[in-house]
This record gives structure tokens, C-alpha cells and sequence, in this order.
């Protein structure tokens, strides 16, 4: 033990590989699970059963009433609508969202005019649906009563823009059965807002009561390509049934969901974006998953179904629901719903990272930049735990002073391990020296560094964020690796500054984890880089500075 300098840097690369880890079991490339295709079945009176993806109709007191039957689609349609923050299609089937845009979120910097695009049914079979489906009672034939997503609504234009001065644009869709009932789906956007209102407002102009409930769902084809194995791209789905629950798509089919759940919501989320249904709190609905379609096509489900609401004839009832498609802004979701902020997961971790992103955006509100709020973070960071280091570096700096008698001691003994390791505890003894002290103190400090880590890597404020010349986004590799070789650099300064292990082969691990630590950081966010290299910065002056006085008393004794 006579340098465990080593161990911190091999637990480091211990952490980081367990991190690696963690990224390949939970969102590496995964078996998709085999899904039954979807067909038409027929119920046992022969008429065509409700598709698959319509939640079933609750049966009420012993009846066999007749289903929904999908209508044809001669009159369907796209709508567009565009606010300041969204741009989005609607399907005039179903009064489904097919498509969203977030016109202020570019896909890269690169491409400023081109915008993230979240929902998205052609190419990744990812919509928003939402309908209504009537209740099986006693004497009343629920068929053809209740708009599903399946049904073609009718829209009185193809587009709406929200105009200047105007903050809020209300986009009418409508339906009406044989028998009369009328349904308006009636889609609310706000100026700033990635927050839609959605109503289904039921006019019964029939002459037999309506009986019937919401659902909303969201769908997903299969898990997209992972852009990086840096860069976390989880993709999958999340609830909030009291508790905050994380369930990959290829795990849906094997733990489906079912019950009932009061407030709450349901998601799918994405690197720093998400799209929700947000119910209000006092609602209870009965949450579900479903995975449908193929293998080579899977279509996974999560959704929700209201209680049922009744509309006696020439009365009417409103189902109304909220529904999120846009970035993870914690102080927005927190506002919308409790527990939704969640979903920017920090991991095991987030009673340290929540408080450092929230002293991380109170410095950015100060001064402007990401880049140097986590700069001034760094700093604080370091004062915090000051004194932890100091006592690290002064054993460091003790070790470093009794080196020479150290290696007379190996002389002395050779190969005598045994009675190497017992002169070097008298050594220890005599000059006052903890062989933990270099240690413990900075092992402390780990856990505050990968909270940090999640923090820089999870937030969306930090993307596409820029700082200073080239790093034009903290979210992203350095471009031209220059942050990367200037950590590197600084790591071959502390090793400098340690005492050399005594060990020939310790000696040149030391000397190869710098570059080790380079190669492996020149992939990860520029942010994070930053903030290791100013953290080394800033030990390598506090221990230069400890050094010195302990080497000068050592002079003057």
C-alpha cells in the first residue's frame, strides 16, 4: 500500500464502465418481442369485433350489444396547424395527431431551418389518438354511437396559423351518427404553450340515452437506431400511477398494463423530449398497454380510458383531457402535473443532481451562458468540498516528501514483502502519514460528479447550448477533440505532481490512464468536459499550492 493513488483512478474507470454498462443493458439493442399480427375478428354473432387498438367497451348488466364497425375513409384529410412552437398535422380519421414539429428546436445547428420532429406516423408509426367508445347497456345498441380513432371526422378547413396579437387558436373537428348523436373534438393551442387541450363534446339529438367513456392513446412503432453509444437515447415508455414507472417498448408485451389509476398520466419519452396524456387529478382512468402488428412491424400501446359519462337525449357531456408534445422542461411539466417533471430522469442519483441543476440554472439566470454557469458550478463544487481535497492533497503531498526513504526501504527488502509493508507502516507511524488519506476524501466526491454527469447529459437547456469560439453546443463531442486533449493534459499534470508508485507496472498504468481517460472523454458532452478539466484546473493549484508549503517546512525542519 505504498501509493493508492491507482485505486482512484481504477475505481473511476470502474464507475464509468458500470455507466457504459447500465447504457448497454437499458438501452442497447434489445430481441423485439414477436406480437400476434393484427386482423379482423369476428365476435360469435358474426359481426366485425372493435380493432385491436380501440380499448373494449365496458359491459353493463348482460348484454351483447353490436360494436363499432370502422367506417370507410372517402372524405379524409390532413389538417395543418401552426403556432409559434408547434407545427402539426392532424388526421381528419380519428381527429388523430400524426405529425409534430418544434419549429425552436432545430435538429442540429447545423440545419437551424429544419425542425425535431416528435410524433411522426410515416416513418416510426408514432401518433397521439384519442376517441370515444360506448358502453355496452341494456336496450341500447351502442353501434356506430361513438367516434373511435377510426372514424373520419369532418373539419371546415385544411389550415390554421395563430396570428400575431392572438393567443389562442381552437381547431373544430366533427361527427355525427344515424341516430343523431353529435361529437365535437375540439383541439385548444396556446401562444408559448406545447400544452393542448383536448374536448370531446357529446350532443345527444338522439332518442335513446348515450352511455360512454374517452380514451387516449399513444403508438409507437419499433425503437429507433441509437445515435451514439454516448449519448443516451432511451426510448420508451413512462407512467405515473402514484409512483414514477420506466418500461422499455421490447418489454411492453411481457408486462402489460392494466389498472386503474387516479390523476396520474401516461408517455413515451425520448432524449429530452416527450409526448403525454395528462389527465387532471382528480380523473380515474384505467391505464393499458397493448403491442400489436408484427414482428418486423411491432406497434406498441400505452393508453388510458376514462369512467364512463351518460348524455340523456337532447342533453350533452364533455370529456376533456391535456396533452404534452415538446421538450423536458422540468419547471413547465412540474406546474402541469405532479411527479411529470420525472420523466428528465437523473437515475438513483436524483437527490444530488435535482439540487445541482437547480443551483446550475439559478447561476444561468445570472450570467447568461451554460458554459460558464458550469464553470462557476465547478467552482463552488470545489469550495464545497475544499477541505475533503486539501486533506487528500497533503497526504499526497507527505507521500511524495518521505518517496526517497520509501525506495531505501525497497532496497533494503527487496522481494521481503512482508517486512516491506511492515517498515512502511512504522514510516507511516513516524511521519504521521494516513495511506487512506489520498484516497477516501476524493472517493467521496464521486457520487457528486456522476450526478452531475446526468445533469449535463438529461437537461434540455443544456442542448445545442453554446459557450465560447468552437463549443457551440455543450451537448454535443467537442468538434475538434481540443477540450478533451487540455483534460488529458491537465490529468498528466496531477500525475506529475503524485508521488510515482513504486511499482513498475502501477507506474505505467498511471501514466496510461490520461491518455485512456482522453480518448474515452473526446466522445462525451463538451459540458461535462468542461467541467472535468476546470475541476482539474482548479485541483491542480490547490495541490501545486499544498505541495510547495509542505516541501518548504520540510526545508526548513
Amino acid at each position: 500500500m505504498d501509493n493508492l493513488r491507482p485505486v482512484l483512478y481504477l475505481s473511476m474507470l470502474l464507475v464509468l464502465f458500470l455507466i457504459w454498462q447500465a447504457w448497454n443493458r437499458d438501452y442497447g439493442p434489445q430481441p423485439v418481442a414477436a406480437p400476434g399480427a393484427q386482423e379482423q375478428v369476428m365476435d360469435r354473432d358474426g359481426v366485425p369485433a372493435p380493432p385491436q387498438d380501440v380499448p373494449d367497451a365496458p359491459v353493463s348488466e348482460a348484454v351483447d350489444a353490436p360494436t363499432e364497425v370502422a367506417l370507410a375513409e372517402p372524405d379524409r384529410r390532413r389538417i395543418r396547424v401552426v403556432t409559434d412552437v408547434l407545427d402539426i398535422e392532424i388526421d381528419t380519421r380519428g381527429g388523430d395527431l400524426v405529425r409534430a414539429d418544434l419549429p425552436t428546436y432545430p435538429v442540429s445547428l447545423r440545419t437551424p431551418d429544419q425542425p425535431i420532429r416528435l410524433l411522426d406516423e410515416r416513418f416510426r408509426q408514432y401518433v397521439a389518438q384519442s376517441g370515444l367508445i360506448h358502453d355496452r347497456v341494456p336496450g341500447v345498441s351502442g353501434e356506430g354511437r361513438a367516434p373511435s380513432h377510426h372514424a373520419i371526422f369532418q373539419a371546415e378547413r385544411d389550415e390554421y396559423r395563430l396570428a400575431d396579437g392572438q393567443d389562442e387558436l381552437r381547431v373544430p373537428l366533427t361527427w355525427t351518427s344515424e341516430d343523431g348523436v353529435q361529437v365535437t373534438k375540439t383541439y385548444t393551442f396556446r401562444r408559448g404553450d406545447f400544452l393542448i387541450n383536448v374536448d370531446h363534446a357529446v350532443r345527444n339529438n338522439s332518442d335513446q340515452p348515450w352511455v360512454g367513456r374517452q380514451y387516449r392513446q399513444i403508438r409507437h412503432g419499433s425503437t429507433p437506431s441509437r445515435e451514439s453509444w454516448f449519448l443516451y437515447t432511451f426510448t420508451g415508455v413512462a407512467y405515473h400511477d402514484g409512483r414514477y414507472e420506466k418500461l422499455s417498448l421490447e418489454d411492453m408485451a411481457g408486462k402489460p398494463l392494466d389498472k386503474d389509476v387516479q390523476g396520474g398520466w401516461i408517455s413515451i419519452i425520448q432524449h429530452y423530449f416527450l409526448t403525454a396524456w395528462v389527465p387532471f387529478e382528480h380523473e380515474i382512468n384505467q391505464f393499458y398497454t397493448r403491442v400489436l402488428g408484427t414482428p418486423a412491424r411491432p406497434e406498441h400501446i400505452i393508453g388510458m380510458r376514462s369512467e364512463a359519462q351518460t348524455a340523456a337525449p337532447g342533453e350533452e357531456t364533455v370529456f376533456t383531457s391535456r396533452f404534452w408534445v415538446g421538450p423536458k422542461e422540468q419547471a413547465a411539466l412540474k406546474a402541469i402535473q405532479p411527479g411529470l417533471e420525472l420523466t428528465v430522469d437523473y437515475g438513483m442519483l436524483s437527490f444530488l443532481a435535482k439540487p445541482l441543476f437547480w443551483v446550475l440554472d439559478w447561476i444561468h439566470n445570472v450570467v447568461g451562458n451554460w458554459g460558464w454557469a458550469i464553470i462557476i458550478l465547478t467552482i463552488l463544487i470545489k469550495l464545497v468540498f475544499y477541505k475533503l481535497s486539501e486533506t487528500s492533497y497533503r497526504s499526497m503531498a507527505k507521500m511524495r516528501a518521505v518517496q526517497p526513504k520509501m525506495m531505501q526501504l525497497k532496497d533494503r527488502y527487496g522481494d521481503d514483502k512482508q517486512r516491506m509493508n511492515q517498515a512502511l507502516m512504522e514510516l507511516y507511524k513516524k511521519e504521521k502519514i494516513n495511506p487512506l488519506g489520498g484516497c477516501l476524501p476524493i472517493l467521496v466526491q464521486i457520487p457528486v460528479f456522476i450526478a452531475l454527469y446526468w445533469v449535463l447529459l438529461e437537461s434540455v437547456e443544456m442542448r445545442q447550448a453554446p459557450w465560447i469560439l468552437w463549443i457551440q453546443d455543450l451537448s454535443v463531442r467537442d468538434p475538434y477533440f481540443i477540450l478533451p486533449i487540455l483534460m488529458g493534459v491537465t490529468m498528466i499534470a496531477q500525475y506529475k505532481l503524485n508521488p510515482a508508485p513504486m511499482d513498475p507496472i502501477q507506474q505505467k498504468l498511471m501514466m496510461a490512464l490520461p491518455f485512456v481517460f482522453t480518448v474515452f472523454f473526446a466522445f462525451f458532452p463538451a459540458g461535462l468536459v468542461l467541467y472535468w478539466f476546470v475541476n482539474n484546473l482548479l485541483s491542480i493549484a490547490q495541490q501545486w499550492y499544498i505541495t510547495r508549503n509542505i516541501e518548504k517546512a520540510g526545508k526548513k525542519g
